[in-house]
Formats: C-alpha cells, structure tokens, sequence
C-alpha cells in the first residue's frame, strides 16, 4: 500500500497514526480532516514540510470530496469521529450525523474505487462487563449515544464487506492516553489540572475501571492490522492496564508529588459503563503486542503536557480552565451549573 487515506488525522490517535507511518513506512499519507474543537493542526505542526504528507481540509460527510480522495488511495483508515461521551449525551445528533453517515460516505467511496478500508472502533460498543472479557465475537451493548454511533458504523462495515465483497478489518481498542490527547479526556484532563493547581474531577465514586494502551502501542496494532489481518474480521486491541479512574488520579498526583485532597468527586454522568475489558487472544495470534507498559506511559505522557503547555493551554483556557473556575465557584457557593461537562452534578469534596 503506497497511498493511504488517513480520516480524522489531526486529531489525537489519527495524528499519531500519521506521524507512525511516515516515521515507519515509506507510504504517502492523505491526511483528511475538519478540523473540529478535536483537530488541530498544531497536531501535525511537525510534518510541515514533508512530501509524503498533504493535508485536507473536510469533511467525510462530503461525497464529492470524499471520492476525489479515495480515487487516489490505496487503503482508507477512518479515525474521523466524535469520540466525547459527555458530548455525545448532550448532542446525539452530531455523533450520528458524522460516525454512522460518514463512515457510510467512506465505505461506499471504497466500494466504488475497490480500495481497502479499516474501521478504528472503540471497547465502549460492547457495553460493560463486571467479570472476564469481550471476545471479538460478543454482543454489542452500547451505552451513550457515542459508542451506539460507534456500534452502528462497525456494523455497516461489515455488511459492506459480506455484500459488496469490500476488503474490510475494524480495531476495537480500550482507552488510548498519550501526547495531543485533547484536555476533554481524562488523563490530559488531570494532568493539566494539576499542573495548574486546580481540582481534579472524577466521576462518582471514582471506581471505573477501564485498560489503557499508550496511543503508540494502538498505532503499531493498527498498522499491524492493516498489513496483516485477515478481510472481514474484528480486532481487540488492548494494553492489558486495566486501572479504576481513582488510581489514576492518585499516580498522576504521586508522580507530581502533589496531595490527593485535590481530588475533587463530581456527581456520575448518565448511562457510565462500570468496567470495559478486551479479550486479546487474537491479534496476539496474528503475532502483536503492546510494548509500553502503563507507569512508563504516562510518565512519557506527563512530561509530554509539563513540557508542551503552548499546545494545550488554549485548549484548556477554551474548555478546561473555565470548568474548573466553575467547579471552584460551585465549592464556595454550589450555586453554579456547567451542564455540558458535570450535567448539573453536586461537587463533593474528598476529606483530608
């Protein structure tokens, strides 16, 4: 594969994903995106310059668009997506609008151009699970209006390779955390906040758990995936760290010798899944695994935001900082809303 398309390639795994290929292959990257609160250019500022990558801005809903560029590829990897869960509640529409019809755009441009496609999902189609692992061959139980979308566009992938005979895989892997991850998302979100001084928000009682894969270990599977898996089949994809969001919180803190008394709960979205947790056997089959453990990403990750305050400052002053003006404002007065990040949540604080 010479040319490939990658979708959503300013945002967090996508920008990583380009940045691993151009680094790793010798292939030409098409780099699509709309450039949404989650894009950023700032995202590829380094890959300026190279001739074996050009930017698009646009969008995958947008056909003629959409075929100029398959036309020219010889394998699609659709990262494009509204991927916030919090989003996704206040805003379903959106989250169908772009993950289901666009990845159909995407689809139908790769069945007209026979070109390959590979679906980058997400561990939240399955649903929770208290006890063991999803297999690849399991139920889908989303939870928010996100992972349904998700569900619904890993579903019409398949039905486009068993119809029409598309040459199609899709990656399911468990939270990605790493360097560019938009401040939304809970490990940037944390860090940034400690480094700032602010309070840390979790979720309930804090004890979600989810497994974490530094986003460059998911890059080299997607990859690996690509060039190796077999048409027509899903691929779990996971780092084997499976942590409940408290300890997060406290590693983060511990690594910045901060105290925990910053931890501040908030009241539990809606619909939040207990636990995810992948089953891997067969991608380690196919003969990958993760590299990285998870103390020494996220130390990578936090010296990574220590070190690039220029590239998510704004993003935090946009998004983040207000929020946690807010949250200082509801602990003194818990007078204040912000229904779009904390859905009106009472703030409780943790007692020294």
């Amino acid at each position: 594969m010479d040319r490939i398309l990658v979708t959503g390639g300013a945002g967090f795994i996508g920008s990583n994903f380009t940045r691993h290929l151009l680094n790793e292959t010798d292939c030409k990257v098409i780099n699509l995106d709309k450039l949404t609160y989650a894009g950023n250019l700032r995202n590829i500022k380094d890959l300026r310059g190279n001739k074996r990558h050009k930017f698009v801005k646009g969008d995958i809903r947008n056909r003629r668009l959409v075929d100029s560029l398959v036309g020219k590829a010889d394998a699609v990897v659709n990262f494009a997506a509204e991927s916030h869960v919090d989003r996704s509640i206040q805003t379903p529409q959106v989250f169908t609008e772009t993950n289901v019809l666009g990845t159909q755009v995407l689809l139908e441009a790769c069945r007209r151009f026979r070109v390959r496609f590979e679906q980058i999902s997400t561990d939240e189609v399955y649903g929770s699970r208290a006890k063991g692992s999803f297999r690849e061959t399991d139920l889908l139980n989303p939870s928010s209006p996100y992972s349904a979308s998700k569900a619904a566009a890993d579903l019409l992938a398949n039905a486009y390779n068993v119809t029409y005979g598309l040459e199609v895989t899709v990656t399911r892997s468990t939270n990605n955390y790493g360097p560019n991850q938009h401040p939304e998302k809970l490990i940037p979100r944390l860090i940034t906040n400690a480094l700032h001084g602010k309070l840390l928000p979790i979720y309930g009682s804090g004890k979600n758990v989810r497994d974490w894969i530094f986003v460059e270990d998911n890059c080299q599977a997607i990859q690996f995936v690509l060039e190796k898996g077999e048409k027509g089949q899903i691929y779990n994809i996971a780092g084997g760290n499976e942590r409940k969001n408290i300890e997060i919180a406290t590693e983060i803190l511990r690594n910045l010798s901060l105290p925990e008394t910053m931890i501040e709960y908030v009241e539990d979205r809606p619909g939040h899944d207990f636990r995810y947790s992948l089953n891997c056997e067969k991608i380690h089959r196919l003969g990958w695994r993760p590299r990285v453990p998870f103390e020494e990403g996220l130390q990578k990750t936090i010296d990574w935001y220590r070190s690039n305050e220029w590239w998510w400052r704004r993003l935090v002053d946009h998004n983040g900082a207000s929020a946690s003006s807010r949250l200082q404002s509801r602990r003194e007065s818990m007078s204040v809303a912000d229904p779009l990040l904390w859905h009106r949540g009472r703030v409780r604080l943790k007692s020294s």
